[in-house]
């Protein structure tokens, strides 16, 4: 096995910031590191000074996570009302009553499921792969 080059004393690496993972989060980078054949410092290093000198597309990715986030559970919120309503109109409907709401209720249904498809193809579309 070859030695790896020793970094000449003005590159040398003093500092050690640290950070702290869950057991999952640490085995993925494990796992990265060998099978870059890195140490785990050597691909913490790495990676971080890669992102570090592309912030506009680190920013990008951490920004589009946020937005994923934010709107899943946006769409989460506005499904429960609904699903909610969309009870109360079966069980009228199923009692032989007249639903007057059914109309909006079915509409709320159909913009939201729009809201869900136009969010994934919107997602779909930042992830694909460039050139």
């Amino acid at each position: 096995m070859r030695q790896r080059e020793r970094l000449r004393a003005e590159n040398k690496r003093i500092h050690q910031p640290s950070c702290r993972m869950n057991d999952d989060e640490y085995q993925l980078l494990v796992h990265a590191a060998s099978a870059c054949r890195m140490s785990v410092a050597g691909f913490l290093a790495h990676a971080a000074l890669k992102a570090a000198r592309d912030l506009d597309r680190t920013e990008a990715e951490i920004a589009t996570r946020r937005e994923i986030v934010s709107e899943l559970f946006a769409l989460r919120r506005a499904l429960g009302p609904i699903g909610n309503n969309l009870n109360q109109v079966a069980t009228v409907l199923n009692s032989g009553a007249d639903a007057p709401h059914a109309k909006a209720v079915l509409d709320a249904v159909q913009r939201t499921a729009q809201r869900v498809e136009d969010f994934t193809q919107r997602y779909l579309d930042t992830e694909a792969p460039t050139g």
